[in-house]
């Protein structure tokens, strides 16, 4: 397994999800998706490119969120936040995905800036794949760190 490493200085970002079912979730962001498990239990964590991917039960209130419970998407088609994945070949990282049982909603679709497809996990998280197609480059903003 991957050892899981503290933010050498500022944070570090990951995307906690809620699932019914956490091995079931572990799978599909290893096997289908291409991750790497980091910690396996409940929650496990899941590398996935550049970002750590949080499974964990849902569950009610606790004391530093005493009004909040956790649960999965009740409604598929109403959402509220989603993971965005950017890639360098839409086609090929659609063919891939498909191949290990990814179900895309639609195949990949062409935009003004991007082509972009969505999937769900098993639990209903939205997931969006696109790749920018910008014939002036990549349009997404400067970020620290980021080469000009």
């Amino acid at each position: 397994m991957v050892e899981l490493p503290p933010p050498l200085e500022g944070i570090l970002l990951g995307h906690f999800i809620v699932s019914d079912d956490v091995e079931r979730s572990r799978r599909f962001y290893t096997e289908v998706l291409g991750g790497t498990t980091i910690f396996d239990g409940v929650p496990t964590v899941v590398a996935l490119s550049n970002t750590w991917i949080v499974i964990n039960t849902g569950g009610g209130p606790t004391d530093d969120k005493p009004t909040v419970t956790l649960e999965t998407p009740r409604d598929p088609d109403r959402v509220t936040s989603f993971l965005n994945f950017r890639v360098k070949d839409i086609e090929a990282v659609y063919a891939e995905w498909s191949a290990r049982g990814a179900q895309f909603l639609t195949p990949p679709k062409q935009h003004p800036y991007e082509t972009r497809c969505y999937l769900r996990d098993p639990d209903g998280h939205l997931i969006e794949v696109g790749q920018t197609t910008d014939p002036r480059g990549d349009w997404a903003p400067a970020f620290p760190g980021r080469a000009e």
